[in-house]
């Protein structure tokens, strides 16, 4: 389902300079002071900061996001506290604000000059969707909703410790209120929950009760006399009142309450059963392959103070398609947001912060222009950016004298146009990652695992001569093609390789001016670097041939000419496809083309299948996947190595459960089997 595009939030204050938004008519928060509110009616109102100590990590609820004021107090409580647990803090916004304005806002706050500076300088471009930040070296996560609360919220996996209701005023805002979007928000909830609100109107505690909180009315904060605390001392259905309220709820899509006939807290519509949350040792992993995926989902587990045994067949990490010299990073983009292009987006812009956070990383936010590839494609270009209303910051469409000027070569069509994308050398990006792991991953180099087994609720590894290498709870297939023959049973995940070459240019070849941005069409061209420039890249599936062909060189010279017209008559015309250098990698996709993530599928009949869903069959404990990166690797793998290491970790998830469900490696099996289910 595709998202509205986002309505920004229009900067705006009362004559008393309290921020206030026109569009609601009511002001973020109170004339008395919006972090004073914070703290006595959220912070206080939840029994924080006491409740942090001892627990190994603790997530945090939020309607309403607004200025960030009651995220950065928490922050702040929470650093002044020592940092005594893993922090989740999970906020939904409708109408987020400007980059710009939200720094604006927050300089009004001094004392949290600091912080406000960081959360500004991780501020997503405001499209649709999930946004994962990472502040204090990853112990603290925020997960921002930018859109509509009833269409995200059932999409979010998560268990809250703590809610803060802070949406505008139930009479300005009543679908934030909504007896449907509370009971969603109460599923999300455990034992010992708590919450807390400024509002005290009669529908919201009257629907609070029926969906089994205690209530506790508190002294107020400024003008107000009182503001509701509430918690969950058992798990209750809701009442029979509170589902008649729900019809009654003006949300549509929330209207049926599909979603209460599921189990509480991580179980919600999640796109795969997250395990309980493991127990220190249980904090263990085999990780397979020392690419991309591999070093990614290494490096997310570390951060979480999980143990490592990495095992890679070659002498040193990223040999295989993770050598490539460049990766491009651009998102796809879908004329009606389709899935994959919403789930590419996600990545993409996680993987810009990943890379602008991770030190050691040889790459360069240059800019990417995609070239229409035809007239007709570049009316859908055009009309893809308006349908959507994309912030120019994310991408844009520059017709075709527009976007040779950005060039300054002449071009056959005008393209999109990603400003924070470009190029990195993914090698480097995998040797930043162990960098950053640090000791909590061993690595274990020029050592093949040609077989694993389950022995006494372990994963074993074993070499060819049977030796035993590691044990762990957990084991994580990230060896691209190499997995199939590791499976414990013939699972169709319908991993294909595809031989890739691509070609390596002098400076001279493309001429003047020099070229400073990622050139995509057919294929794509790098700015050079370290005096050469990357040209590919051919496409042939189910090859697997590391030998060089002249004749794919000559295929990639084709794809310079069809980037810059009559560069091959020009610069390039002394170009011998016979003598150039380059490099094969073999990369691994999918039918669908969407990568494998999560714990792989244990054995079912047709029968089960015919009654199970993704959320519901039973699964191999232990036994994880990411797979199936195919040509856009380096965009994939920083955020699905999160969703899987949230998952394994019993965390919120990074990513709608929807999209989860779209990479999730049961997704082949399921849909045979009940195709069989049908014929029986």
């Amino acid at each position: 389902m595709s998202a509205a595009p986002l309505v920004p939030a229009e900067l705006a204050a009362t004559g008393e300079g309290t921020p206030f938004s026109p569009l609601y008519d009511d002001v973020y928060h109170a004339a008395a002071g919006g972090l004073a509110q914070a703290r006595q009616v959220f912070l206080g109102g939840n029994d924080l900061p006491a409740r942090w100590l001892g627990a190994e990590h603790f997530t945090i609820g939020e309607t309403g996001f607004g200025l960030g004021l009651n995220f950065l107090a928490t922050w702040q409580a929470w650093q002044t506290a020592s940092m005594p647990c893993r922090l989740h803090y999970v906020a939904l916004e409708k109408h987020p604000f400007r980059h710009d304005d939200l720094a604006r806002a927050l300089a009004r706050f001094p004392e949290l000059d600091a912080l406000a500076a960081e959360l500004v300088s991780r501020w997503p471009p405001l499209v649709p969707g999930f946004h994962r930040l990472h502040f204090a070296g990853g112990r603290l996560t925020l997960t921002l909703l930018f859109g509509d609360a009833p269409h995200l919220l059932p999409q979010l996996v998560a268990c809250f410790d703590a809610l803060y209701l802070d949406g505008f005023a139930p009479a300005k805002n009543p679908e934030m209120w909504s007896p449907a979007l509370l009971s969603a928000l109460t599923r999300r909830c455990h034992d010992g929950t708590t919450l807390a609100t400024w509002s005290v109107a009669g529908d919201l505690r009257r629907t609070l009760e029926h969906l089994g909180w205690t209530l506790e009315r508190r002294p107020g904060f400024g003008g107000k006399r009182e503001m509701l605390t509430a918690s969950r001392p058992l798990a209750v259905s809701p009442s029979a009142t509170a589902r008649r309220l729900a019809r009654e709820a003006e949300s549509p899509s929330l209207q049926s309450w599909a979603f209460l006939a599921r189990p509480p807290c991580s179980a919600v519509a999640s796109p795969a059963p997250t395990f309980p949350a493991p127990g220190a040792d249980e904090r263990k992993a085999i990780v397979i392959g020392a690419g991309l995926a591999g070093t990614a989902i290494s490096e997310r587990l570390a951060s979480r103070g999980w143990r490592i045994e990495l095992f890679e067949r070659n002498p040193a990490p990223a040999q295989e398609a993770s050598g490539n010299p460049a990766g491009i990073l651009l998102p796809l983009l879908t004329k009606d947001d389709a899935l994959a292009g919403r789930l590419s987006r996600a990545c993409y812009l996680y993987a810009l912060r990943r890379l602008a956070g991770l030190p050691g990383v040889r790459w360069s936010p240059c800019g990417v222009l995609q070239i229409a590839r035809d007239n007709a494609h570049e009316d859908l270009q055009r009309a893809t950016i308006d349908g959507q209303h994309l912030p120019t910051e994310f991408a844009a469409f520059l017709a075709r004298d527009a976007a040779a000027t950005l060039v300054g070569r002449p071009l056959a069509q005008g393209g999109w146009w990603f400003p924070g994308g470009g190029w990195v050398a993914p090698a480097s990006f995998c040797t930043a990652l162990l960098a950053a792991a640090g000791e909590h991953v061993r690595a274990h180099y020029g050592v093949a695992v040609t077989r694993i087994a389950r022995a006494a609720g372990s994963w074993q590894a074993f070499a060819a001569d049977g030796k035993l290498l590691a044990e762990a709870p957990h084991l994580i297939l990230a060896n691209a093609q190499a997995a199939s023959a590791l499976l414990p049973r013939p699972i169709p995940l319908t991993l294909t390789p595809i031989r890739g070459q691509i070609s390596y240019l002098p400076p001279a070849a493309i001429g003047a001016p020099a070229l400073r941005h990622v050139l995509c069409r057919n294929g794509y061209l790098t700015p050079p670097d370290a005096g050469t420039a990357c040209l590919g890249a051919s496409f042939d599936r189910d090859d697997q041939d590391i030998a060089m062909r002249s004749a794919d060189h000559r295929g990639n010279l084709q794809r310079l000419e069809e980037l810059l017209p009559g560069i091959l008559a020009g610069t390039a015309a002394s170009i011998d496809a016979g003598q150039l250098e380059g490099r094969v990698g073999i990369r691994t996709a999918t039918r669908d083309r969407l990568p494998l993530v999560g714990a792989l599928p244990a054995p079912m009949t047709a029968e089960q299948a015919s009654r199970l869903t993704l959320a519901t069959l039973p699964r191999e404990e232990g036994l994880h996947v990411l797979l199936g990166l195919g040509a856009r690797g380096m965009v994939w793998a920083p955020l699905l190595a999160e969703l899987l290491a949230s998952q394994m970790a019993d965390e919120p998830l990074p990513l709608e459960c929807g999209l989860a469900d779209a990479v999730d490696p049961a997704r082949f099996e399921l849909r045979a089997l009940r195709r069989n289910s049908k014929f029986q």
